[in-house]
Parts: C-alpha cells; sequence; structure tokens
C-alpha cells in the first residue's frame, strides 16, 4: 500500500503537468489551496521531490514549483520509487522481508506464486503510466480533489 505522502506527491505532481504552463511555477499555497492539501505537509513532499529531480523550484514572488521534465517523462514509478521506495514492488504480501531475501531453506510464503504474478503487472503499470497519460483524463483541479 502507498503511504499519504506518496498519494499527496502523486496528486501534486499530476496537477502540476496538468495545470503548470512552460516557464511558469505554481506556488505552494495555490497547489495545497487547490488540492485541499496541508501546505507545511505538501511544502515538505514537494522540495524531497526537488533533490529527487523530480521538480525544480524557485523561491520569490514569481517562485513555486515545476516539473523538471516534460509530464511524459515522469512515470508513476519514478513518483512511488522515490517517495516510498521499492518496497511496495519487492516486499512479500505476508511475510516482512522483501521476496529476494527469501532463505531457500524455508518454505515460500502461501500466496508467493500468485501474488509475485500480480506485483510484476502492478508495477509494469507503475512503469508505463506516465503522468501525461493520466492527466489526459483530468480536466480542472477539483478532478483531484475528489481522489
Amino acid at each position: 500500500m502507498l503511504s499519504n505522502t506518496c498519494k499527496y506527491a502523486l496528486r501534486a505532481l499530476i496537477y502540476l503537468a496538468k495545470f503548470s504552463k512552460e516557464e511558469k511555477m505554481i506556488g505552494i499555497k495555490k497547489i495545497s489551496e487547490d488540492l485541499k492539501l496541508s501546505s507545511p505537509f505538501l511544502g515538505k513532499i514537494l522540495q524531497n521531490l526537488v533533490k529527487q529531480k523530480l521538480l525544480v523550484s524557485t523561491k520569490g514572488p514569481n517562485g513555486g514549483f515545476a516539473l523538471a521534465k516534460h509530464p511524459s517523462g515522469i512515470t508513476l514509478w519514478d513518483i512511488v520509487t522515490r517517495v516510498d521506495g521499492e518496497e511496495f514492488f519487492t516486499n512479500c504480501l505476508i511475510r516482512l522481508e522483501p521476496c529476494r531475501t527469501h532463505d531457500s531453506s524455508k518454505p515460500l510464503c502461501p500466496v508467493h506464486a500468485q501474488y509475485d504474478s500480480l506485483r510484476n503487472e502492478i508495477g509494469k503499470f507503475y512503469q508505463g503510466t506516465t503522468l501525461e497519460i493520466v492527466g489526459k483524463d483530468i480536466e480542472k483541479y477539483e478532478d483531484l480533489v475528489k481522489l
């Protein structure tokens, strides 16, 4: 399951992909108001995404945030793995450790085969879905608030 931090990051980047214009930053206040998210919490998330090179930011009266590259070049995988890490795509459904660290002298968990296949399909979905693709179904920022 994705963390709330990751869900906020996804919503914010979808918002920026859809509503930011080239060479125009969107301020944290506008983003947090439009998405109805806590400004301080969202600010920390966005600053982390700047460090992760998914966003760029500037300070000052015309400052704010924008995507570091075109929405077609940022996948859901890029966002999730930078915010939550790859554990969502590698951890066992039942055990607490990743499947790749499994001790071969012990049996696999009872759902390993089915879940491994599903997890691979989920990974392909995240790797193949860009912000541009997601943004096509969003017409106004109110659509993101409903998520």
